[in-house]
């Protein structure tokens, strides 16, 4: 009742501020003759210590300025001083702040019906196929096929204007040809060749290239005979340097495997002029710094009891690389050969002899290569 009259008294005071009521003389307002009657019974006099209240709850806390509320407030651990049912209004999809700041929380009911029917999907879809029921092909690919270039030098092509089909220049890519057109590239009538896939284990002495103006022996020379069609070699082995060589007119395959992040495995047998260091195979296994950068082999161990020989696993396709690692410490190599590439071995494969790959190899390099490709987008 105290609080209540306080209230009242303090909003009398406020209207009639301006004007002072008359008091007549001698007169004592309520408030002090209650005053003087706690003081005759020997009471503190001062507000809110009276003897019930001290003896029941002892000393009493401070007055805060800003109590919380206790009924119908905020909780402790809202720190926005937000309740439930405002937190409740602004609830959304995940990942947007209210207004309070916070992260919204996911309602799936609430968000279907307030953005509607799913959105559409931006994935790219599939590229269309180069061939078709009609037995129609991609341009690009005829090229490729042909063994000139890869599908893309081939694209290159077709946009430069030097491609013409039926004496028609093209540059539209997607261009689909029959079987029946005549393709020219630069007046020169390209035939969509058979693919063809060979290995060839070649011996030492015979070069790398399809044609040398020296005139000397070259690894065109083994296989002259095998077929009609017109192949290339995948890659190169150096001179002195024996071993599994690929040859195709996929021009798109073997672009693949040539590529540096194709990362292609070979294992080689490598011949020393004398015994490896345990020093040395374990600065070539953490790898080394070379003159064009820093290089580290997949595998290497001893293939001899003398230590002499090892087997080299890498994937680098740097210009003599292995050689150029032993020779870096001080070894001088005196037989190179590169038993596998890319899973093919030389197993009863005499040295000079080529043979034909199975359907099942040619599968698997085409995998290999599109695994690479995929992983080089990356």
């Amino acid at each position: 009742m105290g609080k209540f009259r306080k209230s009242q008294s303090t909003g009398r005071r406020g209207r009639n501020s301006s004007e002072k009521r008359a008091r007549p003389e001698g007169q004592r307002s309520g408030r002090e003759n209650r005053r003087d009657n706690r003081k005759g019974e020997g009471q503190d006099t001062r507000r809110g210590t009276g003897p019930n209240r001290k003896s029941e709850f002892g000393k009493l806390p401070e007055r805060r300025s800003n109590p919380k509320r206790e009924e119908g407030g905020f909780r402790k651990e809202d720190k926005t001083g937000r309740g439930e049912s405002d937190r409740r209004k602004f609830r959304g999809g995940s990942g947007k702040p209210d207004q309070s700041g916070r992260e919204r929380k996911w309602n799936r009911k609430e968000d279907h019906e307030f953005y509607g029917k799913k959105k559409k999907s931006f994935r790219k879809e599939k590229p269309e196929s180069t061939s078709s029921e009609d037995g129609l092909t991609r341009l690009n690919k005829f090229i490729a096929n042909a063994g000139i270039c890869s599908r893309r030098e081939a694209d290159e092509m077709i946009e430069a204007g030097v491609i013409s089909v039926n004496g028609k220049v093209i540059t539209e890519m997607g261009y689909k040809v029959s079987p029946g057109d005549v393709v020219r590239y630069n007046n020169s009538v390209l035939k969509g060749e058979k693919l063809v896939y060979l290995l060839l284990n070649k011996p030492k002495d015979f070069i790398t290239t399809t044609d040398d103006p020296e005139e000397r022996k070259t690894v065109m020379h083994l296989i002259e005979n095998a077929c009609k069609e017109r192949v290339y070699p995948v890659g190169r082995l150096d001179r002195n340097t024996s071993g599994v060589l690929l040859f195709t007119n996929d021009g798109e395959l073997a672009t693949r495997l040539m590529h540096p992040s194709s990362e292609v495995h070979k294992v080689y047998q490598v011949e020393l002029d004398s015994a490896l260091k345990p020093e040395d195979y374990r600065q070539i296994l953490e790898g080394l710094e070379l003159e064009d950068g820093f290089i580290k082999v997949d595998e290497i161990a001893y293939t001899s009891p003398d230590k002499r020989t090892v087997g080299v696993e890498i994937h680098s396709g740097r210009n003599r690389i292995v050689r150029r690692i032993f020779e870096s410490l001080g070894y001088r190599v005196k037989k190179l050969d590169r038993v596998i590439f890319a899973g093919l071995t030389k197993k009863d494969l005499p040295r000079g002899r080529w043979r034909f790959l199975s359907e099942l190899e040619i599968a698997g390099l085409k995998m290999l290569s599109v695994k690479k490709k995929q992983g080089s987008r990356k």
